[in-house]
């Protein structure tokens, strides 16, 4: 797929870990989804994948919690960074450096979830409607997308602002939304900003 012209580069996202200009990374799994995992009706198990994965603070989290997962991200320095932490942490996670829209098709329909946590603020929104034809791509029939999804209203980007009106407008043709709701669990600066998204793909009739 071609990008857009505003849309980031890898040299861009390279350049950003390498000189420690990272305000999206929290320096430890999302709390959001560390409550999520918390909940009755989580069964850990089977394969994840973790989309724009950074450095792995929530994949190695969701892998420690019995998840077989495997991270993507486009910055080689962000993979090395959560290679290393998940060997630090002494758990089983797999990192791959790649471009989500353009993964190679033995990755497709491999995974019973998909995570977003900073990865859909991060991109152009042109490119919006190629990321839910890319995580859908990964998802078994039968699995889930899990999200944070970040809806701020400022100018700019990234991290691009979105609203639950977008949410639903982007992903509903290809998922059922079966729950979207503001989080109680963000970091303070994020607080009212952060709606939990669990999504199933929508099956053909």
């Amino acid at each position: 797929m071609v990008l857009s012209e505003e849309q980031p580069t890898i040299d861009f996202w390279e350049t950003a870990y390498q000189t420690g200009k990272t305000g999206w990374d929290l320096g430890q799994p999302s709390p959001v989804l560390a409550a999520w995992a918390d909940r009755p009706d989580v069964k850990p198990g089977g394969r994840m994948a973790v989309v724009g994965c950074g450095r792995g603070h929530d994949a190695v989290f969701l892998a420690d919690r019995g998840f077989q997962v495997v991270g993507f991200d486009l910055a080689p320095s962000a993979i090395a960074e959560a290679d290393q932490a998940a060997r630090d942490r002494g758990v089983a996670a797999e990192f791959v450096q790649a471009d989500i829209f353009n993964l190679a098709a033995n990755w497709v329909g491999q995974f019973d979830w998909v995570i977003e946590h900073t990865c859909f603020c991060a991109i152009d929104p042109s490119l919006r409607p190629a990321y839910v034809q890319a995580v859908r791509s990964l998802l078994k029939d039968q699995g889930s997308l899990v999200a944070v999804f970040f809806a701020h209203d400022r100018p700019g980007g990234p991290p691009f602002g979105t609203s639950i009106a977008e949410i639903q407008q982007l992903f509903e043709p290809q998922f059922v939304i079966q729950e979207l709701q503001r989080s109680a669990h963000s970091i303070n600066r994020r607080r009212n900003e952060e709606y939990l998204g669990w999504l199933r793909p929508r099956l053909s009739s």
